[in-house]
């Protein structure tokens, strides 16, 4: 069982340096061996709480070496490193074939670094809210919002939506909609198209 358990710490450390070389100087990673609780910290990874190799275990890792109930996985908690720097960490327990807590692999995610970023994105996407839900102006030729409901229009007479309607009466209302003068309008025959489903070659021959 030792060399099992040991195994498994190998290959978490492999796992905790990839990860932390993944996000240098943004998350921390440590791997906790939990079969010494007072010297549990045997990989730090991006080191940006000031622990070291030796150090004790969290009080997470306590709970976890004391319930062997305890969840698994612990995710996205908020946290905080020493400094007062907030942090959203996860924490991950690796049993043994046993079923018992060996080791934790947890993540500090600095969000410090993000939440500027994260403000000043959401001020960007904002709008006014002062207008209430509906838009003041569709960023879209009129003339196509009026187009495309003209051509719903024309197939709810025939029974149907513009793409349920058969060959035929795609035909009839494409040579309705030329007739009204539709096809002056810039992109008429793709936006018929796009509505009928069919190619726009289509829409052209449907007109002769």
């Amino acid at each position: 069982m030792e060399s099992e358990d040991e195994h498994l710490l190998a290959e978490a450390e492999k796992i905790a340096v990839a990860l932390g070389r993944m996000f240098p100087g943004l998350c921390e990673i440590v791997l906790h061996d939990l079969r010494d609780p007072a010297h549990a910290i045997r990989a730090i990874e991006n080191n940006i709480s000031g622990r070291a190799p030796g150090d004790p275990a969290t009080e997470l890792g306590l709970a976890r070496i004391a319930d062997p109930h305890y969840p698994d996985v612990v995710q996205n908690y908020p946290n905080r490193f020493p400094d007062g720097r907030p942090a959203k960490s996860t924490s991950i327990g690796i049993r043994n074939s046993a079923g018992d807590y060996i080791a934790a692999l947890c993540l500090n995610l600095d969000v410090s670094v993000l939440s500027p970023v994260a403000l000043a994105l959401a001020n960007l996407v904002a709008t006014g809210t002062e207008h209430g839900d509906e838009p003041l102006e569709t960023l879209r030729d009129r003339r196509v919002r009026e187009l495309r409901r003209a051509v719903e229009a024309l197939a709810a007479r025939r029974g149907g939506t513009p793409r349920s309607l058969g060959r035929d009466a795609k035909r009839d209302l494409v040579r309705q909609v030329h007739q009204d003068g539709w096809f002056d309008s810039r992109d008429a025959a793709q936006t018929i198209a796009d509505l009928l489903g069919v190619s726009r070659a289509t829409v052209y021959n449907y007109t002769k």
